[in-house]
């Protein structure tokens, strides 16, 4: 390998490294201000987990991708756990405070309506049973 070859190798993993450590912060950042969110009311808490669905009526991927996502979780899960849909059109300021920046976006509440963990596009039933499951 040359010197070039290895310089490139360095710039790569400088340039995928950035984008990870930017993704965790905007989780980060996201998490703290539904936190924050969650504090100063709107969603109360049911005593169960929940997921809180973001979603418009022209989003595509919330309609062929999300939703059945969520009917799968519902149909494993039942009713040990609620699905607040926010229609992000029709609820901007919602939006705007829970952070959301895209849809769909999934916020996984737990029993107390604290947010644990913030999902941006379409997210797989699987992680979201998983997510649920450490929300308890």
């Amino acid at each position: 390998m040359n010197n070039e070859s290895l310089l490139r190798l360095l710039w790569a993993i400088g340039i995928i490294a950035s984008g990870l450590g930017l993704y965790w912060l905007a989780t980060r950042v996201i998490l703290a201000r539904a936190r924050s969110a969650s504090q100063s009311g709107g969603i109360t808490p049911s005593g169960s987990p929940s997921i809180l669905y973001f979603t418009t009526p022209d989003c595509i991927p919330c309609k062929t991708i999300q939703r059945p996502a969520l009917e799968k979780v519902k149909n494993t899960l039942g009713d040990q756990f609620q699905v607040v849909t926010v229609n992000a059109y029709e609820q901007p300021d919602v939006a705007k405070k829970w952070g959301v920046l895209s849809v769909p976006t999934t916020i996984i509440l737990d029993a107390r309506g604290t947010p644990r963990h913030v999902n941006f596009g379409a997210t797989a039933a699987d992680k979201l049973l998983k997510q649920l499951s450490e929300a308890k």
